[in-house]
């Protein structure tokens, strides 16, 4: 049609759902436009579009005019579909009107990735690579190296929580940077594919760590989430679009002989928050920044005059940014303060607490009791809600208990472990040299002794700069 009377005297698909269809919907009280739009996929196809809208009339012709781009087209032609094409089918939109092409670019993207995650079934390509992007400076110059390297790039985006407490700007799996990375991906030509792993996220990252911190634990959900969550449904994404190259991150890290290794800048190294990651998951990952830097990595954006080159990192857990624990905690595990008491290692009652989530193994700030030497949290204990303190040299340990393990070698050949992101790898060896496989307890006997073994964090098991297995913290032995 290509013009705004012309949807909006004869729309496209208003009122029909295809058989066997995704929906994905925006808009709402916010702006007061409100846009459902309908895809059915079949393999390598959009079979079939429609859509609803509510509101100005803007927002009925955008509605019309995304039916009227992807039905009938190549899946990856119809991921290539943003407001500027929809836009373009209208003749061009005031910049008052504007938010309708938004509108229906991001139904029509939710829509999209339902249907491709159910339905599609592309024909495999062995120089097509998915790339997970953020919308970081990272992920995007990682797409931009598989792009320069001839590979044929799909971007893809996951929304893994929504909260209204979050502040969406600093998170990067909101829906604010699901957004941001499919405008990304578009700058650069790339087809985007938004996948909604809400439900899974909250599953089989979410609710454990809110089951950890009630039982006295220190998660490491990011762990959860690379091993279980986000890795594994990327992975089937890029199965059913056919990218023989596999699914590329912006993670720093490296792969050699199978295994796991660190990054070549040691002060961005992520393996740690990969550690989980199979084997066989890993066969099929592609680190293109595994050897650069972080300074080079920003100079690439800069050069590609990317918008993202000088983009600040969000330090905080995806699902916490823009609120802090306790009130996560709180509002979706309905865990409250609970006063109990602090207690020495002998059982005396030194003070008080607002409740055991609030502290960890190895935490000196915020106690609020005087002594003559600093006291640290040696032990947090969920049933008795009692934080037991001590000097900085009861927290040492040389011998570390570990649980649910994993070895993908070996024990023998673990020389190092890795008990927090941000530490060093302390020399270390298995007790009992135990072979590849499942465990469920093992024991770390360290070289040098390290102040507190957090339980319910990750054990990072390595055999020089390669991971060999992972780990839960039980405690100290």
């Amino acid at each position: 049609m290509g013009d705004l009377a012309a949807h909006l005297d004869r729309p496209v698909g208003r009122g029909h759902t295809p058989a066997r269809a995704a929906t994905g919907a925006a808009g709402g009280a916010a702006c007061g436009d409100l846009m459902r739009v309908s895809v059915a996929v079949r393999g390598e196809r959009v079979a079939d579009a429609g859509f609803d809208a509510a509101g100005c009339g803007a927002a009925l012709a955008a509605g019309s005019a995304a039916v009227a781009l992807v039905r009938d087209r190549p899946l990856l032609d119809a991921l290539r579909v943003g407001p500027d094409e929809i836009a373009g089918e209208l003749g061009g939109l005031s910049p008052a009107k504007r938010h309708a092409a938004e509108l229906a670019a991001d139904a029509l993207a939710r829509a999209l990735g339902a249907a491709t995650r159910a339905d599609a079934r592309t024909s495999a390509k062995a120089d097509r690579v998915l790339v997970a992007m953020s919308g970081g400076v990272d992920s995007t110059v990682a797409a931009l190296l598989e792009a320069r390297a001839g590979h044929e790039v799909v971007a893809v985006t996951l929304e893994l929580w929504a909260d209204p407490a979050n502040d969406g700007e600093r998170s990067c799996c909101s829906a604010q940077a699901v957004r941001g990375a499919r405008a990304l991906a578009r700058r650069m030509g790339l087809p985007h594919v938004t996948l909604d792993l809400r439900e899974e996220f909250r599953a089989g990252v979410v609710q454990p760590f809110i089951d950890d911190h009630a039982a006295g634990l220190t998660p490491n959900p990011c762990v959860r989430c690379n091993g279980h969550v986000r890795l594994d449904a990327m992975l089937a994404l890029a199965e059913r679009l056919g990218a023989g190259a596999g699914l590329a991150t912006g993670h720093y890290a490296r792969v050699r002989d199978g295994l796991l290794c660190a990054a070549a800048d040691p002060a961005k190294d992520q393996t740690y928050m990969l550690a989980a990651t199979s084997p066989e998951t890993l066969g099929r990952l592609r680190f293109p920044l595994g050897e650069l830097t972080k300074p080079h990595v920003r100079a690439l954006a800069t050069e590609a005059e990317l918008p993202v080159a000088s983009k600040v990192e969000s330090q905080d857990l995806c699902f916490l940014a823009g609120t802090d624990r306790a009130s996560f905690l709180g509002r979706h595990g309905g865990q409250r303060d609970r006063p109990g008491h602090i207690v020495d290692r002998a059982g005396h009652v030194l003070g008080r607490h607002r409740g055991h989530r609030h502290y960890t193994v190895g935490q000196r700030r915020g106690l609020g009791i005087g002594a003559p030497e600093p006291l640290y949290v040696l032990a947090t204990e969920a049933e008795g809600n009692r934080v037991t303190v001590g000097p900085r040299a009861a927290l040492r340990t040389g011998r570390v208990v570990v649980r649910d393990a994993t070895l993908h070698r070996d024990g023998v050949e673990v020389d190092r472990v890795k008990l927090r992101y941000r530490s060093r790898a302390l020399p270390a060896r298995l007790a009992g040299v135990p072979g590849a496989g499942e465990h469920g307890r093992l024991e770390l006997e360290l070289d040098e002794p390290v102040d507190g073994a957090a339980p319910g964090q990750t054990a990072c098991l390595m055999a020089g700069d390669a991971i060999v297995g992972h780990a839960t913290i039980a405690g100290p032995a």
